[in-house]
């Protein structure tokens, strides 16, 4: 039997809410907006690129959201010496580039558990907790949880504009 990406029930956003609840809503909301753009597609529909020149996919946009998950949430703000999920330093892409050989059903599988760790990671810090993010040319930028999510509701938001566009481009099957 073929696998294809489950489908999903996707909630609405929250309306009312603390600070918190908007934002674990709003967040969640645009997790569940990349897999209702991927649901019920093969792997190999996963794997088709939007358009020339861009390779990108909807496997590749699950797998670098999961590392995205990952990088912020857990190894940023909780701390957690964490190494990456899919790129190396012969492949700083590797999340978006490397997918004609992945397996779907396991990048699934992996993007819905760097969710729940960075759903428990988050819980446990305050949106004041602060960290420090190094860049490569060595300096440094104060930050706090707060920043993670509004930052990853963005990240999200772009990424899923993309999904919507290939999916459109695989099936027709277009919506919000």
């Amino acid at each position: 039997m073929t696998w294809r990406a489950p489908e999903i029930d996707r909630k609405p956003e929250p309306y009312v809410g603390d600070e918190r609840t908007m934002l674990d809503g709003w967040l969640d909301y645009q997790r569940e907006t990349l897999l209702l753009k991927c649901a019920g597609l093969t792997a190999e529909q996963l794997k088709i690129p939007s358009v020339q020149p861009s390779g990108l996919t909807l496997l590749g946009l699950v797998r670098h959201l999961a590392m995205v998950e990952r990088w912020w949430f857990r190894i940023r703000a909780a701390g957690e010496d964490l190494d990456d999920l899919y790129c190396t330093e012969a492949s700083p892409d590797g999340d978006l580039d490397d997918v004609a050989d992945a397996d779907a059903e396991r990048d699934f599988a992996t993007y819905a558990a760097e969710v729940t760790a960075a759903r428990a990671a988050a819980a446990a810090l305050s949106l004041d907790h602060t960290f420090v993010r190094r860049r490569r040319d060595g300096s440094a930028d104060e930050m706090n949880v707060r920043w993670v999510y509004v930052h990853m509701i963005e990240e999200y938001a772009r990424h899923n504009g993309h999904a919507d566009l290939i999916r459109e481009r695989i099936d027709g099957v277009t919506g919000d």
